[in-house]
């Protein structure tokens, strides 16, 4: 592990700061490359404008004209957190306009990902009858069959996705996605729940220039931003400027007590307070929960605790999360153990360091595959796919992977290199899903190996961890932990990570899993709250007597009394 500092150009942080920024604040915003001082507590009116978007007038025409013959609309959902947030934001926004609207999430275990031929079935034998319009949210731009399916059986198809398109775009009505050709929208991180809001805001739009609302009659679409904030942060996108602007705007109505009843229940659930709810909330407490639903169970039971209004069924459905977020952690910690001794005897018998991890066993659970991938991404810096077997006899595989390979891209060459061998993939550059033979698993990891060394240089596979240098006494406070806390952080947006020369004076257990140490500042002046706290979570090896150590400015309150401390990232190791 080597640690890079970070650049913050003076310029920009004098600017920042003369703009009433906090000078700690400005640094690290201009280190990340903001340049614009509205970017630090954006309003809604800078979101980027939904006719930027490349479809989204379109399927708001659309839309309009089926609200206005009483035509029937079924949301076709993804069962991750994106996806279920988009349901929910579709469904709840479409019904503010006066849509008839229902819904179908396709079952990890069943139906399979996404618009499927199967899925064009289900939805065509829904109760009440054949709906006249299917809109995806969160898939559909890879569902060439499922598209083809749902026009044999009549119905017509909206499709509101992010991910990647294949070389052939499936023949529906509309498509909206920021990264189809032609689209210029600036956006491309969008997310799925990101696209079905422009949706609903070109929708509006529409419906208001027909005369069906007025601007002070119009539903209130920003009541559904702690929705789009959940979906953004818990899919990993990339949080460019306009993510942000959505995250932020999220948070702050969560802080301020406007929220749906399933989101309030699965911040109480977690046991968050939603007065002080923060990025990390979301990325680490609520949007696990409500992934635990489609990787275990059915993601109904989380979609559900995203529409109800009834505040008590929404508590007892996030209850229902928990629990399965509970067994989901279980099964996670047996099947990493598991991968580690596999990976480990992997590497006793082979010949030097692997470019890659592809992992397989008969009894790992397929709907932990991309948790387990990530854990291994994340110890070993290098991407990783893990694989278990499929209720269709097939291996269902998800990766993830390391910045500078793009593994979209990668599975692509795999399934040039191998023909037949990837019978679905998808997915963008940092996470993908694939579906191979159940006797495909030594092909696949030969293939991606070999994609893997000749996409990756060392300099690549060296591990770093980029940080923005020693924090100054006079910041290492609660009042500006809880200045950093309130900012929206993420995926490319990375959280201020500090770094530390350090003499170790004494150190041990925390619990079982974790450590706790009491450390010296080195280049810090004695008598200027040089001796700190330091903890680790999930380690168990103490540290060194000296070293250079990657830490998080952090709080701890109990009984009343608030505590600053320094937690613990990564130790840079000795030249």
């Amino acid at each position: 592990m080597r640690f890079i500092s970070r650049d913050a150009p003076p310029r920009v942080v004098h600017q920042l700061q003369g703009a009433g920024i906090h000078p700690l604040l400005a640094q690290l915003l201009a280190a990340r490359g903001v340049r614009d001082p509205a970017e630090v507590e954006p309003e809604l009116a800078a979101m980027l404008p939904p006719a930027a978007l490349k479809g989204a007038e379109q399927a708001a025409r659309a839309l309009a004209d089926a609200i206005a013959r009483g035509e029937r609309l079924c949301i076709v959902a993804d069962y991750d957190c994106d996806g279920a947030t988009a349901c929910a934001v579709g469904l709840r926004g479409l019904a503010l306009m006066g849509a008839r609207v229902g819904y179908v999430v396709p079952n990890r275990f069943t139906t399979g990902y996404g618009l499927s031929p199967a899925v064009a079935d289900l939805v065509a034998t829904q109760p009440g009858g054949r709906p006249d319009w299917i809109v995806t949210v969160d898939n559909g731009i890879a569902s060439v069959d499922g598209v083809a399916r749902a026009h044999e059986l009549g119905m017509r198809v909206l499709v509101t996705d992010h991910h990647l398109p294949g070389e052939r775009l499936p023949d529906a009505e509309v498509i909206v996605n920021p990264n189809q050709p032609g689209c210029t929208f600036p956006s491309k991180n969008l997310p799925g729940v990101g696209v079905m809001f422009y949706v609903l805001l070109a929708l509006r739009a529409e419906l208001r220039a027909r005369g069906a609302f007025s601007a002070a009659t119009q539903p209130r679409l920003d009541n559904l931003l702690d929705l789009v904030a959940l979906g953004t942060v818990a899919d990993v996108v990339k949080l460019d400027a306009n993510n942000r602007l959505l995250v932020a705007q999220g948070l702050k109505r969560m802080r301020e007590g406007r929220m749906q009843p399933g989101v309030r229940a699965l911040f109480a659930a977690a046991g968050r307070e939603p007065g002080q709810a923060s990025s990390f909330d979301l990325g680490f407490a609520l949007g696990p929960r409500i992934n635990a639903a489609g990787r275990l169970a059915d993601m109904t039971v989380g979609i559900e605790c995203l529409i109800t209004d009834d505040a008590a069924r929404a508590m007892q459905l996030a209850q229902t999360l928990d629990a399965i977020n509970r067994e989901r952690r279980g099964i996670e910690g047996e099947m990493r153990e598991q991968a580690q001794a596999a990976l480990a005897q992997i590497q006793l018998q082979g010949s030097g360091e692997a470019a890659s991890i592809s992992l397989f066993s008969p009894g790992w659970h397929e709907g932990v595959v991309g948790i387990v991938a990530g854990r291994l991404k994340e110890l070993h810096h290098r991407p990783s796919f893990v694989f278990a077997p499929g209720s269709d006899g097939c291996l269902r595989g998800s990766g993830r992977s390391i910045p500078g390979f793009h593994l979209r891209d990668a599975l692509d060459l795999v399934s040039k290199r191998e023909p037949g061998l990837l019978l679905r993939f998808g997915g963008h550059a940092a996470a993908c899903g694939c579906t191979i033979p159940a006797d495909g698993f030594d092909r696949f990891a030969a293939a991606f190996e070999a994609v893997a060394r000749d996409g990756l240089s060392p300099a690549l596979l060296a591990r770093k961890l980029e940080v923005d240098g020693e924090l100054a006494p006079q910041w290492f406070d609660a009042e500006v932990a809880q200045l950093l806390q309130a900012q929206v952080w993420g995926q490319g947006f990375a959280a201020p990570v500090f770094a530390s020369r350090v003499e170790v004076l004494h150190q041990g257990q925390l619990g079982e899993r974790h450590m706790k140490a009491r450390v010296r500042l080195l280049d810090v002046p004695a008598g200027a709250g040089a001796t700190r706290e330091l903890v680790a979570w999930n380690r168990s090896d103490f540290l060194p007597a000296q070293a250079r150590v990657a830490w998080r400015l952090d709080t701890n309150t109990w009984q009343g009394r608030t505590q600053v401390r320094m937690v613990l990232e990564a130790v840079e190791e000795a030249d």
